[in-house]
């Protein structure tokens, strides 16, 4: 991927630029003689591959009689997708399939997480990040805390106003809030933490308890479903499925692939205890660790 940031915004850029193409009724090749772009150029920027330069929007949106607005838009989206996200202040810290995420992650207006393992990294306290990248990164103090200070970092994203913070919802099984670490206490403000945040209205944290047997998501692993808001009247980033792995990262857009992970979602939506239930059993285990 290219060395420049989210690719979110450089993807809605070539989305909303061909559908103004489209909308034009000029074809693929028509618009690159005109604007005198190779095919293959133009193929690149409306698939996100490439950044595009303020003048090029411009030129194509004249092309495409682009009313002034989406023009604005376009001209925004473009420079953003420029912009270095702070992410690139951490170097080799995070893998490059794992900065795409990142991005997307900043440009969400939703996200889902599902948790059969480990509590999700947006809701990590310092002391399980410190444990859980200890365990993954070994003895390499400097780089398990380069690791910690990204994660909280990208906690911020749930705190900011503009634009709006995304809605979180996980749903985490109980065997993730009892395989506790070490550091007994540092586990209890971990939980504690899970309950503190899912009283904000737009943060949800639910258990799927012991007691609900074999489930259906039992074999899909950790995933996020991340879904973005629309920009101005032009349809949204799709829904997009992301599943890490050891080497890599899959990132899942087709209908029926996204339509699968909701099937699953749904599955384990009626699965999981209440929120209140939730907090309780949480409540439980943190007492149970006392003793």
């Amino acid at each position: 991927m290219s060395e420049t940031g989210s690719t979110v915004p450089r993807r809605q850029v070539g989305r909303l630029l061909k559908q103004l193409r489209e909308q034009a009724g000029v074809s693929l090749m028509a618009a690159a003689q005109e604007l005198e772009f190779s095919r293959a150029r133009m193929y690149r920027i409306e698939n996100g591959e490439v950044p595009v330069r303020k003048h090029d929007v411009i030129a194509m949106c004249g092309v495409y009689s682009a009313p002034g607005h989406m023009t604005e838009v376009l001209i925004g989206l473009a420079q953003e997708s420029k912009a270095k996200g702070w992410w690139h202040a951490y170097g080799d810290v995070v893998p490059a399939w794992f900065e795409l995420y990142v991005g997307m992650e900043q440009a969400a207006s939703r996200l889902r997480q599902y948790a059969p393992s480990v509590i999700p990294g947006l809701l990590q306290t310092r002391e399980y990040a410190e444990f859980v990248f200890s365990r993954w990164l070994g003895d390499d103090p400097a780089a398990v805390e380069n690791a910690v200070a990204v994660r909280l970092e990208r906690q911020s994203l749930l705190r900011r106003n503009r634009p709006k913070a995304p809605r979180l919802e996980v749903i985490i099984d109980e065997g993730v809030l009892r395989r506790s670490v070490p550091d007994t206490l540092g586990m209890q403000k971990q939980l504690a933490h899970l309950v503190n945040v899912s009283t904000r209205p737009d943060i949800s944290v639910r258990v799927v308890p012991f007691a609900a047997g074999p489930h259906q998501a039992a074999s899909s692993g950790q995933f996020t479903i991340l879904e973005f808001p629309a920009v101005g009247t032009a349809s949204p980033e799709p829904t997009t499925i992301y599943c890490e792995n050891l080497t890599g990262a899959l990132y899942l857009d087709k209908l029926g692939e996204v339509e699968s992970y909701e099937n699953i979602w749904a599955a384990l939506d009626a699965t999981a205890l209440s929120q209140p239930d939730s907090d309780d059993l949480i409540g439980e285990i943190i007492k149970e660790s006392d003793g």
